[in-house]
């Protein structure tokens, strides 16, 4: 069974990805910012991370940029709503320092879905 920890600030977006893999057999992880996120990462190492950029304590870059380092070869799929450079900025960043693919908020859940499982396989 596949491990995916969930990195968001928004428990109600953890909660909707959480149920959604649960109920396709993933084994689900949460943290609420980068900086637990990383730490869980370190205890339990997850196949797959997916994480938001704009968080309070340790946003999604820097995050996806000490996630690469100390584990290069997870694969990471980068969320955002925006900000105010709006998500697209963001999500080309996210691909620059390594995500796996990118998602803008709202994710579409069929997509996210199709995206977990083409990056696990």
């Amino acid at each position: 069974m596949s491990q995916i920890l969930i990195i968001d600030d928004e428990e109600q977006i953890r909660a909707v990805f959480r149920e959604m893999l649960e109920r396709f057999g993933y084994e689900v992880f949460e943290a609420t910012n980068g900086e637990e996120g990383l730490r869980l990462q370190r205890e339990k190492p997850a196949d797959l991370i997916i994480t938001d950029l704009i968080m309070p304590e340790k946003e999604g870059l820097e995050t996806i940029r000490e996630l690469r380092q100390e584990f290069p070869e997870v694969k990471i799929i980068a969320v955002s709503g925006g900000g105010r450079l709006g998500p697209a900025q963001y999500l080309d960043v996210a691909k620059k320092l390594g995500a796996t693919c990118t998602f803008d908020k709202p994710v579409d859940l069929k997509d996210l879905l199709q995206a977990v499982q083409s990056v696990l396989k």
